[in-house]
Order: structure tokens, then sequence, then C-alpha cells
């Protein structure tokens, strides 16, 4: 159980991308971590793209970045919403700037974009967020899972297995 003991904010508003949430936070979990769900309003039902839903740990005002190891941005319409709450713009900042990994997928680069982190970064999205990205000061890669320092960023869902563990790993410091 390498991450006993790590703690993972994971962000959540309707329409995420299902799998994109369930998928990290479950592998998180298989390997020890505690991950909470982090949304507007403390246990709320939030329902995703697919119809899956997330209830919420926690709401944005009730936590603080520094008591977490990491924070994951699920994909899907989510982010969009997201990135409009400065308390989630605070958490991304904060953990870039301790270092701390972040984790986004697909469309979730529009919370890392709307944080202004992008900058000399080198990253992957969905390729229909590319412009977005560049267009950020991000050098953009079609690829599976890119890792920049602390920022770990993947596509789609097919790229979940390596960027769940790509993720895990650095949690883990690995």
């Amino acid at each position: 159980m390498r991450l006993q003991n790590k703690k993972i904010i994971a962000l959540v508003d309707h329409d995420f991308e299902d799998l994109e949430l369930w998928y990290p936070v479950m592998r998180l979990q298989e390997e020890g971590a505690t991950v909470h769900l982090v949304g507007d309003e403390k246990g709320k039902k939030y329902i995703g793209k697919y119809g899956v839903p997330a209830t919420s740990d926690f709401a944005f005002s009730g936590i603080s970045s520094s008591d977490y190891d990491g924070i994951l941005v699920p994909g899907g319409w989510a982010p969009d919403k997201l990135r409009r709450y400065p308390e989630v713009l605070t958490f991304v900042k904060e953990m870039d700037k301790a270092q701390k990994p972040i984790g986004q997928i697909c469309h979730a680069g529009w919370v890392l974009i709307s944080a202004k982190i992008l900058e000399g970064r080198t990253v992957t999205s969905t390729p229909g967020i590319r412009d977005d990205m560049e267009n950020a000061g991000a050098t953009w890669l079609d690829e599976a899972v890119v890792v920049d320092g602390h920022i770990i960023s993947s596509r789609r869902p097919p790229d979940l297995p390596p960027y769940a563990k790509a993720f895990a790993d650095a949690i883990a410091g690995e």
C-alpha cells in the first residue's frame, strides 16, 4: 500500500467524464490513498456525462490544499464549470507552487489554463483543446501520457491505465 497516508483532492462538477473521475480514484484507493471528492457543495450529488453519480465529501470552502498530496481534475464538460470557481484555481495554483502532483485528462486542461500555470510546460489533452493549451504557452504532444515535473496529463479514456499509473507514481514520489 505505497500510497497509505496520502490524501488526494478529486474535483467534481456536473457532466464530469465518468471514467476519467472514477478510474483514477479507484486506482489510488487500491494503493491505499484517501481520495476526497470536492465540489461547490458538501454532500451534493453530481451526475457524470453517462449518468454515473458522484457525491462530494467536501465543499471547496471546506478544505485547504496544504492538507493534500495531489489533485485530480477529470475531463468531460465539468472543467468548463470548475474553472469558474476561484477556490479551484487557487487549489491548482497552490499545488503547482508546492510542486505537488496535478493530474489532468481530456478537457481538464481548461482548469490549468484558467489557473495560468501552463506557460513553458509540456502537456497533452484531448486534441479538441490543443489550440487552447498552446495559446496558454504550453507545448502540446499527442501522447497517451505526458509527465512534466509534477503535472501529469492525458488525452482520453483509452489512456487511463498509463495515466492513472503515472499519477500514482508521482504521488508515491517515484
